[in-house]
């Protein structure tokens, strides 16, 4: 399995880029701002051709690449319907207008085939690919975020599944809920159904910031531990 990650942009979103391995094709999570000239660099050393873009959530940090991926490669793009709507119009998230300044100018719209994810969906790309996604609705940060876990991932001598969380579950924190369509109480009830559950060793690639695993967060980040802690800690992006 080949998993390639970068930060882009000016908040540093991280993008993934997943297939079996090099010279195939592969899918590409959360193309965000300024991500273009490293994916492309990234598809070139490995000599890959995306087969589909996925989008944790809508925020434009994680969605603004996502139209010109998808033409340049004539790909559909796979979001939750809660979040659709942010493809086009990005400003929904922040409260402004997607032709304010803060965009630079730049014009939004949605792929020409976007298809709508569900809760416990398993995506399967096996004629392409060979692997498949689990994808479960998980939303706080955004109302249509969801995550991407890959089951048993061949890690070293063992394998290991892999959950890609977005800005659900970073390391050390959780996404912040204050945006619209943010809800503290939801984001920690996905964090109890989504995350939790899982086995320790299940390797987190989150939307900003290092990799960690479930069974490190568990064990120091305040948001599992508990819950308890979750009010003096503070949230992350």
């Amino acid at each position: 399995m080949l998993i390639a990650g970068f930060p882009a942009g000016p908040i540093a979103a991280n993008c993934f880029v997943v297939a079996p391995g090099p010279n195939e094709r592969c899918v590409v999570i959360d193309p965000g701002q300024d991500v273009m000239p490293l994916l492309k660099e990234t598809l070139r050393d490995h000599n890959l051709k995306p087969a589909a873009v996925l989008a944790t959530h809508g925020h434009y940090d994680h969605v603004w690449s996502v139209a010109p991926v998808c033409g340049a490669h004539d790909i559909p793009a796979f979001i939750h319907p809660d979040d659709r709507h942010m493809l086009a119009d990005p400003g929904a998230a922040l409260g402004v207008s997607s032709g304010s300044d803060f965009f630079g100018g730049a014009k939004f719209t949605e792929p020409s085939d976007v298809r709508e994810l569900r809760d416990g969906q398993r995506l399967g790309f096996e004629d392409v690919l060979g692997i498949d996604f689990v994808v479960n609705h998980a939303p706080g940060h955004t109302r249509g975020s969801v995550t991407f876990r890959l089951p048993g991932v061949p890690d070293s001598e063992r394998e290991t599944d892999v959950l890609f969380t977005g800005d659900l579950l970073f390391a050390g924190s959780i996404g912040r809920t204050d945006l619209p369509g943010g809800d503290t109480r939801a984001i920690i009830e996905s964090l109890a159904r989504v995350a939790l559950p899982l086995p320790d060793d299940t390797i987190v690639l989150p939307g900003h910031g290092p990799q960690t695993t479930i069974g490190r967060e568990r064990a120091s980040n305040p948001f599992l531990r508990g819950f308890r802690d979750a009010g003096s800690a503070r949230p992350g992006l």
